[in-house]
C-alpha cells in the first residue's frame, strides 16, 4: 500500500527516546543500535538476547506487518492482529522486569507507537459512518486513506524497530528493517521532531 503523500499523523516517541539513552553503555565492544534521531550504543545481557530473539520470531510474522489492506474489512482485520502484536510485546516487558536495558526501551519504543496509532484510529473511527453489517467499505474514504497511510508508518516503525531486536539477539538479520518494503532509514517525518541534546540526562 502506497502512501498518499498526506502526513496528518505522526508518533511522539521522545519520553521512550529517553529510556534508550539511559541504557546507553559506551564500554568497548558496545552494539551500537540506530534509532530516530540518534544512535545508542549498549551490552545487552543474554536475558536480553534471548527475550530479543523471541520477539523477532512472534512478532515478525503477524499479519498486519505484512499484508495489504483493501477493504474496512481488511482494516479490521489488522487492528485485531495489531492487538495481538501489543499483547506480546506487553509479555516481553513482563518477561524483561528485572532487566533496566536496551531491550526493555526499544519495547517501549514499539508499544508507545502502537497506543498512538490506535488512539489516532479511534479519532478516525469517529469521525466516519457507522458500519452496516455486510459492507465492505463502510469508512469514508478520506478515514480510510489516512488509516492507510498511518499504518504505512506504524510498519516502517515496528519493522525497524524488530531490526534492531534481531541487532540485540546477535541474529543474522537486517538491522534496519525485517520487512523488505520498509528497511532503510528511520524516516524524519514520521515522527514529531527530537533535539537529541534533550534526551541527555
Amino acid at each position: 500500500m502506497m502512501r498518499s503523500g498526506a502526513n496528518l499523523f505522526q508518533f511522539q516517541i521522545q519520553p521512550a527516546l529517553r529510556d534508550l539513552v539511559r541504557s546507553a553503555d559506551g564500554r568497548p565492544g558496545a552494539l551500537a543500535v540506530v534509532l530516530p534521531f540518534l544512535t545508542v550504543h549498549v551490552h545487552p545481557s543474554a536475558r536480553e538476547r534471548a527475550v530479543a530473539a523471541e520477539i523477532v520470531l512472534r512478532v515478525g510474522d503477524k499479519r498486519v506487518l505484512n499484508a495489504q489492506e483493501c477493504c474496512d474489512g481488511c482494516i479490521d482485520a489488522a487492528l485485531s492482529s495489531l492487538q495481538g502484536i501489543r499483547a506480546r510485546l506487553v509479555d516481553a516487558r513482563v518477561a524483561l522486569a528485572s532487566e533496566q536495558g536496551a531491550l526493555s526501551g526499544l519495547v517501549e519504543l514499539m508499544l508507545t507507537a502502537i497506543r498512538q496509532f490506535l488512539t489516532f484510529e479511534q479519532r478516525l473511527s469517529r469521525s466516519g459512518a457507522p458500519r452496516h453489517p455486510g459492507d465492505e467499505l463502510y469508512r469514508d474514504g478520506e478515514v480510510r486513506q489516512a488509516y492507510f497511510d498511518a499504518l504505512e508508518q506504524l510498519r516502517g516503525h515496528l519493522s525497524r524497530c524488530l531490526g534492531a531486536a534481531a541487532a540485540l539477539a546477535g541474529m543474522n538479520l537486517p538491522s534496519d528493517g525485517l520487512i523488505t518494503g520498509y528497511a532503510g532509514p528511520w524516516p524524519a517525518e514520521a515522527y514529531v521532531p527530537v533535539d537529541p541534546a534533550s534526551l541527555v540526562p
